[in-house]
């Protein structure tokens, strides 16, 4: 059995701006540690992540399975760096939903296929710094 990690946060801002703020490559380098995303957005494509962590480079992928701007993406997801081959049971599947919220968003990241209750609440506390990081990127671009 596997666990899910979740983060959830509010940013004040319209859908529409907080999905750029999803999908544009140079918006996410912002506020994902300088990660470079390279895909077309289209369902069934390819999503790859590259980038340093920790001094190490890296490069991450995975497959666009669902989107449905300016509400819902679904990306498979595989890091060599998690130690596991390269098969689809090692793949993870991230989900960003976006929903208004008042005259904001309120945006939910989970991230299925958690080995354990220690690695969902890992991914669970990196995701709401990554969300720390969007809301700063987006409400100060909004001001």
């Amino acid at each position: 059995m596997t666990e899910t990690a979740e983060a959830r946060i509010r940013i004040d801002a319209a859908p529409d701006t907080v999905w750029h703020a999803v999908t544009d490559p140079a918006t996410i380098a912002e506020y994902l540690y300088g990660t470079q995303v390279e895909t077309d957005w289209r369902q069934g494509s390819p999503i790859v992540y590259r980038g340093e962590w920790e001094g190490k480079p890296y490069e991450d992928k995975g497959v666009i399975l669902e989107i449905t701007p300016p509400t819902r993406l679904v990306t498979s997801y595989y890091s060599p760096l998690s130690g596991k081959p390269d098969e689809p049971a090692s793949y993870q599947n991230v989900t960003y939903a976006l929903a208004p919220d008042g005259d904001g968003t309120a945006v939910t990241i989970t991230q299925d296929g958690c080995a354990d209750a220690a690695e969902a609440e890992r991914m669970s506390t990196n995701w709401s710094t990554t969300l720390e990081g969007m809301r700063t990127v987006v409400e100060g671009d909004a001001r």
